[in-house]
């Protein structure tokens, strides 16, 4: 399947019902998918919103309402919920959200870049709160990150992103989809505003003028947000255990950056890869472990350099950080990375 649809069967699956969107490629074939499967669900509502602020605030309705509700978008689209993602986490309502990233800053072009990790890690809108990220690198992660992006969001009660691609998105691999959630079995909300016939009222609000009270909110979703870094961080490693050498990257550059690093061990050359699958949370304790045995770290993005800051508080200057990018959506490839990382490594004598 493409890229683009195994996010919408994914996400069928993993009983969303409501979808609102707005146009933009290279993310396109989601609504698409969307406006032609999600009616045939049962309760399935598409609905292409008028603007990308217009399709935000309506999944915000949907998701107040108990329902499992999906938006997605890329680069200029994103920016565009960001004042409604951080009503959805200053109101904590689960949703998931998806942007297939293309390149910038402004219109930019339609070309694969990882330029939106900040935006995505950093919150994006206004106000201190975080989303959970993925940074999927194929079309069976986009299947099953999709499919336990919606858990998540209902478990904490919190905007879930996934941080996928241009590439990602249009790619078609074998998939082996997730099995199907009957509606009956979602978790009970005893939050959601489904009218207040036979039990008392509720309310759901994100305006709070007692600065005092507005603290605690604060304090209460900080809570929320230490507990996902303690319980769900991923990540992945590849030939890592003798590494001299570690790259870092994530998502796209990281399934490159693989076969760039299966080539360099032909020839000898101990590098290894950790690839974070959480962007946010960030494995940052597993990059500081790592760095008290390896000295010199490689990082690999599609952009001018964003994750990389990360990399650096993870180790805490234990190590040497190296950066290599290709923003504005110039796709790298294998042998280009094998390249620089070889020059690198034989320049620190590590080999």
């Amino acid at each position: 399947m493409r890229g683009n649809h195994v996010v919408g069967e994914a996400a069928i699956r993993a009983g969303c019902r409501y979808y609102f969107g707005y146009p933009i490629t290279p993310q396109n074939e989601i609504p698409e998918y969307m406006s032609e499967k999600l009616p045939e669900a049962e309760g399935g509502v598409f609905i292409q919103a008028e603007s990308e602020i217009a399709s935000i605030h309506m999944v915000i309705g949907a998701s107040m309402a108990g329902g499992r509700v999906m938006t997605s978008s890329s680069g200029p689209g994103i920016s565009l919920k960001q004042e409604g993602i951080s009503f959805l986490c200053a109101l904590e309502l689960p949703a998931v959200i998806v942007n297939m990233s293309r390149g910038g800053p402004g219109l930019g072009n339609i070309a694969p870049s990882q330029s939106d990790y900040f935006q995505a890690t950093r919150g994006g809108g206004h106000g201190d709160y975080r989303t959970i990220v993925f940074g999927p690198n194929s079309c069976q992660e986009l299947a099953d990150l999709t499919y336990e992006g919606f858990n998540l969001a209902d478990k904490y009660r919190t905007p879930v992103l996934i941080l996928g691609d241009g590439m990602l998105g249009q790619m078609m691999e074998p998939v082996e989809l997730p099995q199907e959630i009957p509606l009956k079995k979602l978790p009970a909300k005893d939050w959601a505003l489904t009218g207040a016939k036979g039990r008392p009222s509720r309310f759901i609000r994100s305006l709070i003028l007692d600065p005092i009270k507005e603290e605690e909110h604060n304090w209460k979703l900080m809570r929320k947000y230490e507990k996902i870094i303690r319980e769900e961080v991923k990540w992945e490693t590849y030939f890592a255990d003798d590494a001299k050498m570690m790259v870092i990257a994530f998502g796209i550059a990281a399934r490159i950056a693989k076969g760039a690093i299966k080539r360099l061990r032909e020839e000898g050359v101990k590098v290894g890869l950790l690839r974070p699958i959480t962007l946010w949370p960030f494995p940052f304790k597993a990059i500081k472990d790592f760095s008290k045995k390896v000295k010199h770290f490689f990082v690999f993005e599609m952009n001018m350099g964003q994750m990389v800051e990360d990399v650096k508080l993870g180790i805490e200057g234990n190590a040497e950080v190296h950066f290599y990018g290709r923003p504005g959506g110039v796709i790298l490839t294998p042998l280009e990375i094998a390249r620089v990382i070889s020059s690198q490594y034989y320049q620190k004598r590590l080999g």
